[in-house]
């Protein structure tokens, strides 16, 4: 059985899970490499949960045999949160701190992750079910836990 999408169905779900939380600061776009459609055996080298969520304030891009599981959300924004004033006073002056996110080859986010101001996941990186990466790991790297750390190697 293959779990992969097909290319047609790709546009379906993206239309699905992609959402702009601050359009008004910035509208990002989803973009996936060419080497995601160009597998021998299928036409679409992905899978992507149509129970994902991904945050398109800023760009996001999507290298070929990545899977992001069910219950998955990947944010590309964050909000300021010094000071004593109320946080929603604080986003009306200083707005939102945003960023593009560059996801690479033979990625899985597993069940349930969260991806929260995290700019690069790089190559064969591994993240747990129900964890939370806040920071950008290594290439080839497994992370579980909330807030994720580094668990191990992929060999």
């Amino acid at each position: 059985m293959k779990y992969f999408i097909h290319r047609n169905q790709l546009n379906d779900v993206v239309n699905r899970i992609v959402y702009f939380p601050h359009c008004e600061i910035n509208r990002g776009q989803i973009f996936f490499t060419k080497e995601c459609f160009t597998s021998e055996d299928r036409d679409c080298n992905l899978f992507i949960s149509p129970n994902a969520r991904i945050d398109c304030t800023g760009n996001v891009t999507i290298d070929a045999w990545t899977m992001i599981g069910h219950g998955t959300v990947i944010l590309t924004h964050d909000h300021y949160h010094y000071g004593r004033k109320p946080l929603l006073l604080l986003q009306e002056e200083k707005g939102i701190n945003w960023s593009n996110l560059s996801i690479g080859k033979d990625v899985w986010l597993h069940n349930c992750t969260v991806l929260n101001q995290v700019s690069k996941i790089p190559d064969g990186v591994v993240v747990g079910v129900n964890s939370t990466l806040t920071k950008n790991p290594g290439p080839y790297e497994i992370w579980a836990g909330s807030p994720a750390k580094k668990i191990g190697n992929r060999l």
